[in-house]
């Protein structure tokens, strides 16, 4: 399989990618915290009311202290099911992810009360809105290293 199969593997759910790659208790491990995390959170809550636009609710139902490491946990999962896959060998390859969960993490932080453009997005969509920056950055900081 290729790296960025295990890559999309390991972003539907943590842990995957790591089983995939022949990393059993890695991947069971990332897979237990990946549901430690989500249940404690109450992350599927917080998804269903956001997508159906319950923002409020979503916010109120967010257990922020738990969904904080969410972000880390997710990238890092990737990024490492990537490199175990062959993947991520260009210099500064784990740039896109490292700043991609830095954002996300922002972006949750913020996501309570934050409001672009009048409006509020929650602890999904805004989060998800900060990751763009966060890679763009990542991969802006790839290219600077290998130009310089």
């Amino acid at each position: 399989m290729e790296a960025k199969e295990k890559l999309l593997w390991s972003i539907a759910l943590p842990g995957f990618g790591q089983i995939l790659n022949g990393k059993l208790i890695k991947g069971i491990f990332i897979l237990f915290l990946e549901i430690l995390i989500n249940v404690q959170a109450n992350f599927n809550e917080v998804i269903i009311l956001s997508f159906h636009g319950d923002i409020v609710s979503a916010i109120e139902q967010t257990n922020y202290p738990w969904l904080m490491f969410y972000p880390c946990l997710y990238f890092f999962a990737m990024w490492d099911a990537f490199k175990d896959a062959g993947g991520g060998k260009e210099p500064y390859s784990f740039l896109p992810f490292v700043f991609g969960a830095y954002f996300v993490t922002v972006g949750l932080i913020y996501s309570s009360d934050l409001k672009l453009f009048g409006v509020l997005f929650g602890p999904v969509w805004l989060p998800m809105l900060f990751l763009i920056p966060g890679v763009g950055i990542g991969l802006l900081g790839k290219l600077i290293a290998r130009l310089g």
